[in-house]
């Protein structure tokens, strides 16, 4: 799965388990993922390369994979620090998280 946007690209790597944004040849940053079962993804890290800080790569990258998740009709386990705090300023993804797990991330 690949979504433009402006000019950078947002790609989900299944071959290296993580989603990943660039501009051109350049990565930008990545989001670390890993199924578990057949209805959960469990988002351990993401990574902003410091030169593309503060140009809201995370956001996007964050954004991005969390809708694919909801597309694909799974649930997310965001031990991420950044996915977790991602969640919590937007809310309309908090149905992703399974509701007895909500409370463990501050949801």
């Amino acid at each position: 799965m690949t979504t433009p946007s402006a000019d950078r690209q947002l790609t989900r790597n299944d071959e290296k388990g993580r989603y990943e944004i660039s501009k051109g040849d350049e990565l930008m940053g990545y989001a670390q993922f890993k199924a578990i079962g057949d209805n959960a993804v469990l988002m351990p890290h993401t990574v902003v390369f410091e030169e593309h800080e503060g140009e809201g790569v995370g956001s996007a990258l964050a954004h991005y994979a969390l809708d694919d998740i909801r597309n694909q009709g799974k649930l997310v386990i965001p031990m991420c620090p950044f996915i977790a705090a991602y969640i919590r300023d937007h809310p309309e993804y908090t149905e992703l998280v399974h509701p007895e797990q909500r409370g463990v991330f501050g949801l």
